[in-house]
């Protein structure tokens, strides 16, 4: 094996090697930024669990009650016509 050759073939393991290391810091920062979302995703669960334990509601005994499938209906119909009213809104804005 000549110089040269043993000279190409370190030059491409060192290419190899930064190519890997770019990734690694992507795939960091990647689980950063998942690691942030899911913390956020918890301590908005937790603060929602808080106020349920606070108020003393269980909601899955709520929602076995007659009607309750029926008022989550109606919310979602009530929450739907303020989103379109709401939307009408911004679209008339000047």
């Amino acid at each position: 094996m000549s110089g040269t050759d043993l000279e190409n073939g370190q030059a491409a393991i060192e290419a190899e090697v930064e190519r890997l290391r770019a990734r690694v810091a992507a795939l960091e920062s990647e689980l950063v930024e998942t690691q942030a979302r899911a913390n956020a995703v918890v301590a908005q669960t937790q603060e929602r669990v808080y106020w349920l334990d606070r108020w003393h509601l269980d909601l899955n005994a709520l929602m076995r009650r007659p009607g309750a499938a029926e008022l989550r209906g109606a919310l979602r119909a009530a929450r739907s016509v303020t989103r379109a009213f709401r939307r009408a809104k911004r679209r008339l804005r000047p």
